[in-house]
C-alpha cells in the first residue's frame, strides 16, 4: 500500500458511505486501492436514528458504518486511519500525503472526502467548545443526562437531535432562525409533538456565555437562557482544503464539481458523495452510495485505458 514502488490503481479518501461503498466495487473490479480516512462513518456515523436507508427500517448510524465497513473488509479493503493532507500530480501518478508521514502513489483518486458541520460563528463558540459547546449529539449526549441543553437549527440533523436530547436531558430548547422546521414531515411531528423539546422559532443565539464551561445563551433578543450544553446543528460546507495543489474546479459553495461519471476537471481524479455537486445536492447516504458505485465503475475503465 504504501509508497515503496508500488502504484496503486486507485486512493479512495473518506471513510463515509461513499468511500467504503467505492471500495466494495473496487474489490470487485480488481481495482488495487486503499482507503485513507480519519473519521470513522463520516457525519453518517454520528447520526442518531436512520430511517430512510432501504433495508432498515430503523438503524443507528454507527451501526449502518459498521455494516458498511465490514462489507468492504469481506471483499478485502485495506484501509489506513490518518488525515490527509496533501495530494497531488507528480508525473504521471498522484501522490497522497498523511499527516502521520505516509506517501501513496496512485493512477487514480476519488474525493470522499465528505462536510465538516458549519459553525455559528459567535462570541463564546471557539471558548466553549468542548466545554458545554458540541457539534455531536450522539458523541456527547450521554453527557447531559438529566440537564438542560440547547440545540440550534431547524434541518432533520437538528431535529433528530432534539428527538435523541430528549431522552436523556430533562429538557431540551430549540432554536430555530425561520418560522418553520425544515427537512422530513415525520421529524416535525415527533419533535412538536414531544413534551420535553421547547421550540423557539425566528430565534438565534447572539453569544454563549460562562466562566470556565457554558453556563448560558443570549438570544438575539436580548433574552439571557440559561443551558447546560448547546448542540449545534446547522448544516456542514465542503471540507476541500486537501485539493487545492490538484486544481479541482468547484462551485462558490466549494462543492466539487462533477460529471455524469463522477470526474472532475482534473483527469484521474473523480468525487462521491456530500462533497460533490450531484445528485441535485440532495446530500443522502443513499445518494453518496450511488454516486461511489458510478465513481468506481468510471475509474475502473479509466485504468483500463491508461
Amino acid at each position: 500500500m504504501e509508497q515503496k514502488g508500488e502504484v496503486l490503481d486507485l486512493v479512495i479518501v473518506g471513510f463515509g458511505p461513499a468511500g467504503y461503498t467505492a471500495s466494495i466495487y473496487a474489490s470487485r473490479y480488481r481495482v488495487s486501492h486503499v482507503v485513507i480516512g480519519k473519521q470513522f462513518g463520516g457525519q453518517a456515523g454520528e447520526a442518531h436514528i436512520i430511517e430512510n436507508y432501504p433495508g432498515f427500517i430503523q438503524i443507528k448510524g454507527f451501526e449502518l458504518m459498521m455494516k458498511f465497513r465490514e462489507h468492504a473488509l469481506h471483499f478485502g479493503m485495506k484501509e489506513v486511519t490518518d488525515e490527509v493532507i496533501d495530494i497531488r500530480k507528480e508525473g504521471d501518478y498522484f501522490v497522497t500525503t498523511t499527516r502521520g508521514g505516509k506517501k501513496f502513489v496512485s493512477k487514480t483518486v476519488l474525493l470522499a472526502i465528505g462536510t465538516q458541520k458549519r459553525k455559528l460563528n459567535i462570541p463564546g463558540e471557539d471558548k466553549f467548545y468542548g466545554k458545554g459547546v458540541t457539534y455531536c449529539a450522539t458523541c456527547d449526549g450521554p453527557f447531559y443526562k438529566d440537564k438542560v441543553v440547547g440545540v440550534v437549527g431547524g434541518g432533520d440533523a437538528a431535529n433528530t437531535s432534539s428527538l435523541y436530547l430528549a431522552e436523556i436531558a430533562k429538557q431540551v430548547h430549540q432554536f430555530v432562525r425561520r418560522d418553520v422546521l425544515r427537512g422530513e414531515p415525520v421529524w416535525h411531528e415527533r419533535v412538536l409533538s414531544n413534551p420535553k423539546i421547547k421550540v423557539h422559532f425566528n430565534t438565534q443565539i447572539a453569544e454563549i456565555l460562562g466562566d470556565d464551561r457554558l453556563k448560558a445563551v443570549k438570544l438575539n433578543d436580548g433574552t439571557v437562557l440559561e443551558l447546560d450544553g448547546l448542540f449545534i446543528e446547522i448544516g456542514s460546507v465542503p471540507d476541500t482544503a486537501i485539493i487545492k495543489e490538484l486544481g479541482v474546479k468547484t462551485d462558490e459553495g466549494g462543492y466539487i464539481i462533477v460529471g455524469p461519471d463522477q470526474s472532475t476537471n482534473v483527469p484521474g481524479v473523480y468525487a462521491a458523495g456530500d462533497v460533490t455537486t450531484a445528485s441535485n445536492k440532495f446530500r443522502q447516504i443513499t445518494t453518496a452510495v450511488g454516486e461511489a458505485a458510478v465513481a468506481a465503475n468510471s475509474i475502473m475503465e479509466y485504468v483500463k485505458r491508461v
